[in-house]
């Protein structure tokens, strides 16, 4: 490789949406990690959460649920959430709803997001960023899926901050806002790009 050749290739950016409201921020989130150009970005979403944007709004491809099985006709085909799996660095779950929260800590996989989850290389960061109500914030459950999350399957846990929930009660539970999640980003794959230029050298 000459002096002149670039030694650095974009870093792949799986964006997870569940169903909290907060996925009305996926446009947002997208829009700002693609200011990036060392960025490159796809969402994979569950069903719920397209009830708050529309995969028309983001700037990257949405991959849902039915993607993966209209991509799979018979053995040999593609399997999608292993091709995702591979495909990406870093995966950020902005909103994690209380619901995945407790699939993703116990082990389930009944859709796409949490398939690749369950498929994850635990090498590569997973950045979560939860988002519920704050009774559901509170419950003992929360708190013993979140150590899991973090000192079993060693995720970044980007936590809620204080405002007016959708709901109308004021608490914890707001999804951090989104500038805060790019900036973790960014602190977290700075370490990843500079292992993968490492290794291209190599």
């Amino acid at each position: 490789m000459t002096e002149t050749q670039s030694t650095t290739r974009k870093l792949n950016i799986l964006v997870g949406a569940t169903g909290s409201v907060a996925s009305i921020k996926i446009p947002k989130l997208v829009h700002l990690l693609r200011q990036n150009p060392e960025y490159d970005v796809k969402v994979v979403t569950t069903k719920p959460a397209l009830h708050f944007f529309k995969a028309s709004e983001v700037d990257a491809e949405v991959i849902t649920d039915e993607d993966e099985w209209n991509a799979w006709r018979q053995i040999k085909d593609p399997v999608l959430h292993i091709d995702l799996r591979n495909w990406a660095d870093v995966m950020v779950l902005a909103p994690l709803d209380a619901n995945t929260l407790a699939k993703v800590a116990t082990g389930l996989c009944d859709n796409l997001l949490t398939c690749v989850l369950r498929a994850w290389d635990p090498a590569r960061p997973v950045l979560v960023c939860p988002a519920m109500n704050t009774n559901m914030w509170t419950h003992p459950f929360t708190t013993k899926h979140l150590e899991t999350l973090e000192t079993f399957l060693s995720y970044k846990i980007i936590p809620p901050i204080s405002k007016l929930l959708a709901c109308g009660d004021l608490g914890v539970g707001a999804m951090a806002e989104v500038e805060t999640i790019v900036e973790e980003i960014h602190q977290t794959v700075h370490n990843v790009q500079s292992k993968l230029n490492d290794n291209d050298l190599k």
